[in-house]
């Protein structure tokens, strides 16, 4: 199966190898995007062609990534990788960093300039109420609700030692790191995880709790690259360093989320102030990044769907006269569907890398079950009786399938396949997560920037083709399948 979806995938891309295209990547996090569009907007003026890879889902997915070749920079954070990745003591500098990532083909360049470190964060307001100057503080306000990242509550420099740290026994929930600013403005939440370079802190008027035990660490901003990256692209990255202190990079993020620019007006202006580049203006490309979306969400779901019909209705034809063999098949195809859709997305990457391949991978087996369970179940349920007239009027086993039991199963079969479409349109969203782009695109950029509009230019199409889809697929069983 994967050397069949390489062979067909790959094959017409073939010849884009030989430009080499030096592809950038971020996670999904406002600073992250501004930060890759900086380098790669540099990057083109060099001259290089350059491949974006924006908003994959997390520091792990982006690392493995890197690992497998499937990207070759992104911007780390030196706490986060010897922390989070390295699960190294202590908080290293950058030229040890580099002996250990040495092993891995990896490097560190020169770092950008800032320290973009985490913080604990509250309401100016509720600071005042509570009395709250240290994160030591906390222990006098246990009544306050505490949500973090995802990413904080599982990473060891994270929730886990510092409520350690500062011995701050409670119970905590996870948030998506876009929406958590929301959230404490409103006051749904009273404590989150912050980075101390967001502009959000100074727009929801949030104080950031003095960490008086020395609990973080530096959180340097470096371009992470695979140590054979061409001498001259990475020379273009250097010339990026200390080129950032912490008030540009705040500046830069609110410059996105509170004036409604777009990561790349942001890059190129930031770009004009070093004289790099001459700064252009804003284009509208709602509308053509709107089509090019949709296009490859269909083209994800389309041949995802194509795959598991056919296998699904081979394995079905194959398996539905044993009745052992087909539900062990049915068991296995319902025990991928417990997995996590972003679980199961990230468990591609060392297989597949990432991308458009691991993406129809993933939906393909999220689309197996409905298209053999309805087949099966169909196939095994059709009335003895007409069977055995079938066969007392002389036709074989073939023929009864073809004459039998395929008409009589198909509005069943049918109810499979669009059940398997809709599922495989929704969970094509969590595709952008590892580079496969899609209508999924505007929604994770939406979600880091706290941005309705942008969620609802993924969301309201991708529910639209969910809902034409239905109705391309009733109209075609109406054809299809014989009345009575």
């Amino acid at each position: 199966m994967r050397i069949l979806l390489l062979t067909v995938l790959l094959l017409p891309s073939l010849g884009a190898l030989a430009d080499a295209p030096i592809r950038v990547a971020s996670k999904n996090f406002n600073e992250s995007y501004v930060l890759a569009e900086i380098i790669s907007q540099l990057l083109e003026v060099e001259g290089f062609t350059v491949e974006r890879k924006f908003g994959l889902g997390g520091t792990l997915i982006c690392y493995e990534a890197l690992k497998q070749r499937e990207i070759d920079v992104y911007v780390e954070y030196t706490g986060t990788l010897s922390q989070a990745i390295l699960k190294l003591p202590n908080n290293p500098e950058v030229a040890h960093l580099n002996e250990m990532l040495q092993q891995e083909g990896l490097r560190l360049r020169e770092p950008l300039g800032f320290n973009n470190t985490y913080a604990i964060a509250v309401k100016e307001s509720v600071a005042k109420t509570y009395g709250l100057r240290s994160i030591g503080d906390l222990r006098k306000a246990g009544e306050l609700k505490a949500v973090f990242s995802h990413e904080f509550l599982e990473r060891q420099d994270g929730w886990p030692g510092l409520s350690a740290r500062y011995g701050l026994a409670r119970d905590v929930q996870g948030i998506e790191h876009g929406l958590a600013y929301q959230a404490i403005d409103s006051g749904a939440i009273g404590v989150t995880d912050a980075y101390s370079t967001d502009g959000e802190l100074v727009r929801y008027k949030l104080r950031v709790l003095e960490d008086d035990r020395d609990y973080f660490p530096s959180y340097l901003a470096v371009p992470l690259t695979h140590t054979d990256l061409p001498a001259a692209a990475g020379g273009v990255l250097d010339r990026l360093a200390a080129s950032i202190d912490n008030a540009t990079m705040q500046r830069l993020n609110a410059q996105v989320v509170f004036e409604s620019r777009s990561h790349s007006e942001v890059a190129a202006g930031f770009l004009a102030e070093l004289g790099i580049v001459a700064e252009t203006p804003s284009v509208d490309r709602m509308w053509q990044d709107l089509w090019s979306n949709t296009l490859r969400h269909l083209q994800l779901t389309g041949l995802a769907l194509l795959l598991a019909t056919l296998v699904g209705l081979a394995l079905s034809l194959l398996t539905y006269r044993h009745a052992r063999l087909s539900s062990f098949v049915i068991y296995v195809c319902g025990l991928l569907q417990t997995i996590p859709s972003i679980a199961l997305l990230a468990l591609m990457i060392p297989l597949f890398g990432i991308g458009f391949i691991p993406a129809v991978v993933a939906l393909f087996l999220y689309s197996l079950l409905p298209i053999l369970r309805n087949a099966v179940t169909a196939l095994t349920g059709v009335d003895p009786t007409l069977v055995d007239v079938a066969q007392a009027l002389g036709l074989d086993e073939r023929e009864r399938l073809r004459h039998v039991l395929l008409p009589l199963s198909m509005p069943a079969i049918f109810a499979g396949i669009r059940t398997a479409a809709i599922i495989s349109i929704g969970t094509a969203t969590l595709a952008a997560f590892i580079g496969a782009g899609g209508l999924g695109d505007p929604i994770v950029v939406g979600l880091a920037l706290g941005d309705v509009g942008l969620i609802l230019q993924g969301a309201i199409p991708a529910a639209l083709l969910a809902i034409l889809t239905e109705l391309a697929f009733a109209a075609l069983q109406r054809r299809v399948v014989a009345s009575g």
